[in-house]
């Protein structure tokens, strides 16, 4: 904790002075967000840090593996759907940003089965994905493997999304975009997913 309460009094010197408008304008008038993140939990990739957006901009969920699941309203507990509803029916927002990344600790477990540890769970989590991705194995090394995976996993997502009535409804109509993207943690490139393949950002 000394170091996360460092971090804060660094903000409330060196951020919040300059902030401060902003902030007190999104507390009186409230948060009317552009866009829509759908991104993986993993600590290296944040939203925020990676498109250098401000307080108020971004409407952000985070999960293993940034998995979008198809819409399912029933009794069972469903956060990302809960969000995406919230987001898209309530915020009025304009795009959904589906961030995928590399080196996805998800992705993996989908290609080699989740942690021991992980069982209760990751593992009926991804096991959503995984019987859509892996219908067929392409052949190849482990790493290229998972790289394909990894655009594969945004692409199940985008789609995944089109089976929300009120989402598909709103691409129709012209009021809302749908987007894919991967991260390279290691060379920091961001990619946008056009078909089925990645095309750098510049």
């Amino acid at each position: 904790m000394d170091r996360l309460l460092e971090g804060y009094r660094r903000f409330r010197t060196d951020i919040w002075p300059e902030e401060r408008r902003r902030y007190e304008e999104l507390s009186i008038a409230g948060q009317e967000p552009h866009t829509l993140v759908i991104a993986c939990s993993d600590s290296r990739v944040d939203p925020a840090t990676v498109f250098d957006a401000g307080p108020g901009e971004l409407f952000v969920v985070r999960n293993v593996a940034g998995l979008v699941p198809p819409y399912e309203p029933d009794k069972n507990y469903h956060g990302t759907s809960a969000a995406l509803e919230y987001g898209v029916r309530v915020l009025k927002i304009r795009r959904v940003v589906v961030l995928g990344h590399a080196q996805c600790g998800g992705v993996r477990a989908m290609v080699e089965g989740s942690p021991a540890e992980a069982r209760d769970f990751v593992e009926p989590w991804i096991a959503m994905a995984r019987s859509a991705l892996m219908q067929e194995r392409p052949a190849g090394d482990l790493e290229a493997l998972l790289t394909e995976y990894e655009v594969k996993i945004v692409r199940l997502s985008l789609d995944n999304l089109m089976t929300f009535p009120w989402i598909a409804e709103a691409v129709a109509a012209g009021t809302l975009a749908l987007h894919g993207y991967r991260f390279g943690i290691h060379t920091g490139v961001l990619s946008r997913l056009e078909g089925d393949r990645l095309v750098p950002v510049t």
